[in-house]
């Protein structure tokens, strides 16, 4: 091993930094301390080595060191540095020609069948690890050990898979840390850097309401991404296709508020602005107190307070996308609130967005909602699992919040922080009557720039609601 103990005197830091023997002195250092040691070091003084070894026996030994006062020591040349001694006495062989001629045979399939094994076994954890992913420490994880945390990523580890990747859980072997696991590939090396710039810092991301993003690791044209484990899975399936377990309105109103307050962080307490562009229910998880933790943030884009968002690629789910963001690529903070739209009627109703099964008029969730609404009785489009044991003024909140954050003009869109505000009751909610209401305006299908991304998806997908309006439109003059 190589170590470097250096004390800066103007800065008053000492910074320790250690390598194995051959590989260059890393840039970030192990350890650092800030302490003025002006009343510690002398004008004269010995400067020396000491060790301490544990419970097993070991030895140590300093092959070569380097001092120097005001400036940087010499390095050294390793390749002249001593050899290790070697421990204890030289064996003399007992069997020097019996057997030999099998022993040599044995030891040269089991060195053949080695090299194969070694050389599989590289193959099997090779991973990318470039220059400039040094500075990212503790956020890279290695392959090997993700390996076998996930049990090789068995298909019982498997916790869901989506159109953006597999999840698996995990236990780390080095604190027995639950982790859970996404593999996600990436189209290219283009941009990878600037990938990796962003996940590592989304991993910075401290709130309640946030699925905690661990770090990620990198091998050949795939990405895994960590994050802690949430033992009561995606809400989804909570949700639909005729849940085991139903949640109650109280539960379902905690985790509308939790997930609005995480996305309240993200846009505006956060030190960046952080759009998160794939807010629906199967990525809100819920932890051993059925407490709702927005995750999945491999889709999430930074860009400074006070700037605009750059042009990105359209990415997202079909039923959350602002129609704006399909003209543009641009996603912003307006994005997300409209994806919230569809997560309140999604919870409340217990529907899906849209229902790319169903050939009725009601496929496309916030149309259905907005007709209800318009003849009167809202709360009939509430999820007929929530039984009678609801609130309905909050219940009513919701789907009226769904439509207004469903808007197609981002102005009228509240904030989060707005929407935080009429969910805990801190502003009433405006009356619906005084709020202008018209049913054109949001189309999925032709005529707003939508056709290309219409045309990505299957046919099939589409079929039955490729001409359904969406209800858009809560627009309230002067607002």
């Amino acid at each position: 091993m190589q170590v470097w103990v250096e004390y800066h005197g103007l800065e008053k830091k000492m910074d320790v930094t250690l390598a194995p023997f051959k590989v260059p002195k890393p840039s970030t250092p192990l350890l650092s301390l800030s302490r003025d040691l002006s009343s510690i070091v002398n004008r004269e003084m010995y400067v020396g080595f000491s060790s301490s070894t544990g419970s097993v026996l070991t030895s140590h030994y300093v092959l070569g060191w380097s001092f120097k006062v005001n400036g940087q020591a010499e390095e050294l040349t390793l390749s002249r540095l001593p050899k290790l001694p070697r421990l204890g006495p030289k064996k003399k062989p007992k069997v020097l020609t019996t057997g030999l001629p099998l022993i040599l045979v044995s030891l040269a399939l089991t060195g053949v069948s080695g090299a194969v094994y070694w050389v599989r076994r590289k193959r099997k954890f090779a991973e990318v690890v470039e220059d400039w992913e040094l500075e990212y420490g503790p956020h890279r994880f290695k392959f090997k050990d993700l390996y076998i945390a996930t049990k090789g990523f068995k298909d019982k580890e498997l916790l869901g898979a989506g159109g953006f990747g597999r999840v698996y859980r995990g236990v780390l072997s080095s604190n027995k840390l639950e982790v859970a696991v996404k593999r996600v590939s990436h189209e290219s090396r283009q941009g990878m850097r600037e990938f990796v710039a962003e996940i590592v810092s989304i991993g910075r991301l401290r709130h309640r309401n946030l699925v905690q993003l661990l770090g990620y690791c990198r091998r050949k044209g795939e990405l895994l991404l960590v994050y802690d484990y949430m033992p009561n899975g995606s809400l989804d399936k909570y949700l639909h296709d005729q849940p085991k377990v139903t949640l109650n309105w109280r539960q379902r109103f905690g985790v509308i508020k939790g997930v609005a307050s995480g996305l309240l962080y993200l846009h505006g307490e956060w030190e960046q602005v952080v759009v998160h562009r794939d807010v629906k229910a199967s990525n809100v998880l819920l932890d051993g107190e059925l407490n709702g933790r927005l995750g999945d943030f491999g889709l999430a884009r930074l860009y400074d307070h006070g700037t605009d968002p750059q042009t990105t690629h359209v990415v997202g789910t079909l039923g959350y996308l602002a129609p704006e963001h399909t003209r543009t690529g641009k996603a912003n903070p307006s994005t997300d609130v409209f994806a919230f739209g569809a997560f309140l009627l999604e919870v409340a109703c217990g529907r899906r967005p849209i229902e790319a099964q169903s050939t009725t008029e009601n496929a496309v969730l916030v149309d259905w909602v907005y007709s209800c609404w318009s003849k009167g009785n809202i709360m009939e489009a509430k999820d007929p699992n929530l039984g009678s044991d609801y609130v309905a003024e909050e219940v009513e909140l919701v789907l009226k919040l769904g439509l207004l954050c469903s808007h197609s003009e981002p102005e009228v869109r509240p904030t989060m922080r707005q929407v935080l505000q009429f969910l805990e009751g801190d502003v009433s909610f405006p009356e619906m009557s005084s709020l202008s209401l018209t049913s054109s305006g949001l189309i999925f299908g032709r005529g707003q720039g939508f056709d290309d991304y219409v045309m990505s998806y299957s046919s099939s997908v589409w079929k039955g609601f490729s001409n359904c309006s969406v209800a858009d439109s809560l627009v309230s003059e002067g607002r």
